[in-house]
């Protein structure tokens, strides 16, 4: 791969136990930092780095944040790091995913060829700042809420074939997942409404086709009167969409006072400064699009050690 310079030598045993204890596939995890450093280096590598560098020359180089917030991903690095580097590489994190880390903080140190290095430096800046960008925006929402006994919690606004590991890092963030996909949970949104002619008639549907409730099942609602519709049906989840704070605490009390299990989730429109009010009405959970939508990347940077 890449000139000889990467390989494909898979993470040890350590590392792989790492990625499962975070709710990774460690293989997944693989394929992915492949395609990343392939896209970068396609058949020819680093074209610059092989007209410069010396082939035999090593680097020391330490990744260091330069502002702070929650780190996420390097567990990740040390992924990719043992897959392209093999053996000649030595990595060593100083610190942990979901770890929070100030501006200056050396994250961990690597030695290796100073070639592989070079090849894999934008790659493995690239997520490690935008994974931790995510669970730092994720913590400023936890922080937020800190005191009520309300979760913030994602959405499928996430990056293709990057879901799985920025739902990691919202939990990184001291944050929730929501589905993983379309396949796992039943989520009734408006179009899905308007197809089944109503609220009540989307979940008497979602009833006929799953009657040994054997789904979890979330319906959203943007009215009180589609509420009463929901709550006339048993609805066990109900998503409170694009509600402002005074009807939101109407639709709480209204929901409490008939089915006080049914969780309820404040959705659309959302902002920081009004996530503690938000929460103050009494819902559950709060669900933030933006966690993993419009996070801005954590800067963090790659330095000669020394």
């Amino acid at each position: 791969m890449t000139g000889q310079v990467l390989g494909a030598h898979g993470a040890g045993p350590a590392t792989r136990e790492a990625l499962r204890q975070a709710g990774l596939d460690p293989d997944q995890v693989l394929g992915l930092v492949r395609a990343a450093l392939a896209e970068d280096l396609a058949q020819a590598g680093d074209v610059t780095s092989q007209a410069i560098v010396p082939e035999d020359a090593r680097a020391e180089v330490c990744f260091t944040a330069r502002a702070g917030g929650v780190l996420c991903g390097i567990t990740l690095v040390a992924a990719m790091v043992e897959d392209a580097i093999g053996p000649g590489a030595a990595f060593a994190p100083t610190a942990a995913d979901g770890e929070r880390i100030r501006a200056g903080q050396h994250l961990a140190t690597l030695e290796a060829p100073a070639r592989a290095v070079l090849a894999l430096e934008r790659t493995a800046l690239n997520l490690l700042g935008h994974l931790s960008g995510i669970a730092s925006t994720t913590r400023q929402w936890v922080d937020a809420l800190d005191g009520t006994k309300v979760k913030v919690r994602d959405t499928r606004k996430t990056m293709p074939l990057l879901r799985s590991l920025e739902k990691y890092a919202v939990r990184c963030g001291g944050g929730t997942n929501h589905r993983a996909g379309l396949y796992d949970q039943i989520l009734i949104k408006d179009n899905h409404v308007a197809v089944a002619g109503g609220v009540g008639a989307a979940l008497d549907a979602v009833r006929a086709a799953h009657p040994d409730h054997d789904i979890p099942v979330q319906v959203e609602v943007d009215s009180l009167a589609q509420l009463d519709e929901a709550l006339d049906r048993g609805a066990d989840q109900i998503l409170l969409d694009n509600f402002d704070l005074d009807t939101l605490r109407a639709a709480v009390h209204r929901v409490r006072g008939v089915a006080p299990a049914t969780v309820l989730e404040a959705s659309g429109g959302l902002r920081l400064e009004n996530a503690r009010a938000t929460a103050l009405t009494g819902v559950d959970l709060i669900a933030v699009g933006a966690l993993t939508q419009s996070a801005p990347a954590l800067d963090i940077g790659l330095d000669t050690a020394g």
